[in-house]
């Protein structure tokens, strides 16, 4: 851990049409479910026919693997980026709690179609997509196990899920707050669930 968190953002940059869709067909699946919309929706959604999004995918299934292999990868890329930038461990756990809130404040429809859909993600993309989620989470814990010596890596492993259900509550929270509040309260809540990991 070194220097000043200099993270890239989770968001990807603006003008790109496969980008475009996977956001038009996220808040179309959080919304009605993957089986509940069509490819003819999508295409709606993005201003042009159902068939034409065959150009940039093969279909449903894998624009649905696409989209979520790709914020798992854009979550496992940046926390990496994030903890080794980071002066020390407590620094590392601040950027990490900014890097999922930001995520979770600004994407709450793929975090409701992770939690619903991924069942219809083809095998072996889910199998990509477990197992950067899992390095995405030990991340936390190799950081959490600086700041926590004394407690055991399974502990802190099942912490940070659960500080993960937490930040992740926000498809049922958002709006409640304003987002900068929100942000504050999600922190404050996740550093407080997490200091009790050790105790």
């Amino acid at each position: 851990m070194r220097g000043v968190t200099t993270a890239q953002p989770l968001t990807r940059g603006r003008g790109s049409r496969r980008a475009e869709i996977l956001e038009a067909a996220a808040a179309l699946f959080a919304a009605r479910g993957f089986h509940g919309t069509s490819i003819e929706d999508i295409g709606g959604a993005v201003g042009t026919s159902g068939p034409a999004l065959y150009r940039h995918f093969s279909g449903k299934e894998a624009l649905l693997a696409e989209m979520l292999l790709d914020v798992s990868e854009r979550l496992h890329t940046s926390a990496a980026n994030r903890v080794t930038e980071a002066p020390d461990a407590e620094h590392a756990l601040d950027a990490l709690l900014t890097g999922q809130i930001e995520f979770a404040l600004s994407h709450p429809a793929l975090i409701t179609v992770h939690d619903r859909e991924l069942g219809n993600v083809p095998e072996p993309a889910r199998r990509q997509i477990r197992r950067l989620q899992r390095l995405y989470v030990e991340e936390w814990v190799t950081v959490l196990s600086e700041l926590y010596p004394g407690c055991p890596p399974p502990r802190l492993r099942a912490a940070t899920h659960a500080v993960f259900g937490l930040l992740n509550s926000t498809p049922h929270s958002a709006g409640e707050l304003d987002p900068e509040a929100m942000a504050g309260l999600l922190r404050s809540m996740a550093r407080a669930a997490l200091a009790r990991a050790q105790s």
